[in-house]
């Protein structure tokens, strides 16, 4: 018993903040518009409705899109800014700015960016590339929202892959180097085995993030145009304050932490496996 006054605060918010709210949501996901016990009959109605099937494709697009480009990007960039150094210091600094921009000012700038006259179409014009439509635009508005957010993205999953990097012993690369192993053998044969786990944590946590995105979607898109940037965490948002469907709001909230604890699975998995190698 000593040790539960010291445990209390903790269980106290876990059980306000954590256990309680999902109750909630699973409770609400089972009612109907009145609040009556309407079963799966929410589930039923979203994953026969053409729009939501829609919605899921465009967030597991943004998702599958979104990871892979920032995890190959951030551990570029750590292996680049993994080594002290007085020029590649103010570098680093540099390209970890963006992590304190907040995402709704990150949206705004990026918004002006993508102006018809914007900074992103006079790049391209001064390299002889004809204006974009980007937001505007089907085709292009989910990449544009996918570079915006690998902007503040890429340079916050940097700072744990350089951590994961400064941790590999230093006698590993002497040994390969006198063994005669060149910088691209050391990469694949002593980095990245040696990485998994730290990109591992990178690649379940940048999942989770890209499918929580929301401020820059109801800042710049809306979710358009033609539902092209319509992800899960805006329907949802969308459901309960706009069309009053709190129920409907909740089967989907629902369906994404299901996918949240399939990912904390999947991860566990992963670093299980690695225990065994």
């Amino acid at each position: 018993m000593a040790p539960l006054p010291f445990l209390a605060p903790a269980l106290i918010a876990l059980l306000a903040f954590r256990l309680l709210p999902a109750g909630w949501l699973v409770q609400q996901s089972l009612s109907g518009p009145q609040g009556e016990f309407a079963g799966l009959d929410n589930f039923e109605f979203l994953f026969t409705a053409p729009s939501f099937a829609k919605t899921l494709q465009a967030t597991l697009t943004f998702v599958a899109v979104t990871v892979p480009l920032q995890t190959a990007i951030a551990f570029g960039l750590a292996l680049l800014f993994a080594e002290n150094s007085r020029i590649l210091s103010p570098l680093r600094v540099l390209v970890f700015l963006p992590v304190f921009v907040p995402s709704s000012v990150a949206a705004i700038l990026w918004g002006a960016a993508y102006r018809p006259q914007g900074l992103a179409n006079a790049l391209l014009g001064s390299l002889g590339v004809s204006a974009q439509p980007f937001l505007s635009s089907p085709s292009q508005a989910l990449m544009s929202i996918t570079v915006m957010a690998s902007w503040i993205g890429c340079g916050y999953w940097m700072m744990f892959l350089i951590g994961g990097l400064k941790d590999i012993p230093r006698d590993l690369y002497e040994a390969a180097a006198i063994d005669g192993a060149g910088k691209l053998s050391s990469l694949w044969h002593i980095t990245i085995p040696l990485m998994r786990r730290p990109l591992a944590f990178v690649i379940v946590a940048d999942t989770v993030a890209a499918f929580l995105l929301f401020a820059p979607i109801a800042i710049l898109t809306r979710g358009g145009p033609a539902g092209s940037t319509q992800l899960v965490m805006f329907d949802v948002y969308q459901q309960a304050y706009f069309f009053n469907d709190v129920s409907l709001a909740a089967a989907e909230g629902l369906t994404l932490m299901v996918i949240m604890v399939v990912i904390v699975l999947i991860q566990f998995r992963l670093l299980s496996r690695e225990k065994q190698l």
